[in-house]
Parts: C-alpha cells; sequence; structure tokens
C-alpha cells in the first residue's frame, strides 16, 4: 500500500492507538488539563508532521524518542523536524522512553520549567520601551 495516502484524522486516531509505552506512561499526568492547566494534545499535525505531544497555548511540542532515534538518519530527521517546528513559532524538548519509564516526576518538571520559560516569553513586549529623553526644562 505504498504510495496511499491516509486522512490526517485517520492517521492521527491509528497513531494515538498505537501509541508506545512510554507516551501513554507520559499521556497519564499531560491529558485533561493537569498539568497547571496546560491543555495538551496527542499526535498533533503540524505542517507535515505529527508531535507526540503539543501544547498550542505555550507553543511546545514535547517528543519521546525510542530505540529507533539513535541512528545518524533518524537523528537528521529529528533535526529537520524540529526546525520546522521552529519555524512554526514551536519549540521542541525531547525525552528517551527509558527517561519518561524511570524519571517521569522529573520528566513532567522538565514539561513544566518549558512552559513557564514559554510563557514568560509570550508575556514580555516585543519591543523594550525607551526610558523618556531629558531635554531642556525637565
Amino acid at each position: 500500500m505504498r504510495g496511499v495516502r491516509i486522512p490526517e484524522t485517520k492517521r492521527a486516531r491509528a497513531l494515538r492507538r498505537d501509541a508506545s509505552d512510554a507516551e501513554r506512561k507520559l499521556w497519564r499526568p499531560l491529558r485533561a488539563r493537569s498539568l497547571n492547566g496546560y491543555k495538551f494534545v496527542r499526535q498533533e499535525r503540524i505542517g507535515p508532521y505529527y508531535a507526540d505531544f503539543a501544547c498550542h497555548e505555550a507553543k511546545l511540542v514535547v517528543e519521546i524518542d525510542g530505540a529507533t532515534h539513535s541512528t545518524d538518519a533518524e537523528l537528521a530527521k529529528d533535526r529537520t523536524r524540529a526546525a520546522f517546528m521552529a519555524r512554526q513559532g514551536y519549540r521542541v524538548i525531547r525525552f528517551t522512553n527509558l527517561e519518561v519509564y524511570e524519571q517521569l516526576d522529573r520528566v513532567c518538571e522538565a514539561i513544566l520549567a518549558a512552559l513557564h520559560e514559554r510563557r514568560s516569553l509570550a508575556d514580555r513586549p516585543l519591543s523594550v520601551p525607551l526610558p523618556a529623553l531629558r531635554g531642556e526644562g525637565s
């Protein structure tokens, strides 16, 4: 069936259904606004890619990497994907399956820190106001 295009919703649904154990484990603390009220979605399409988890509000993508993400070819694909998402305004953070299995609390803390960092960047003014000029008569 090579070359047959699967509709977006079916592809996303299949990716959610076939999620790795690590993705299922991380989804529990992310779903239903459980992580400080931030809304995450799973297998969200961003351009030609599907993000494992995305928080649109903070423009943050969380990727979980299994064993296949260790080859030079896969690492190059990951860099291309992250660069594309960065051009769309998203920051991509990555964790390994092992990190999710063994250090879920630390992974959630890192995600929360990234969310707060993204939020504080969004709240900053785009330009820094100049101080009032002092002229004659002031």
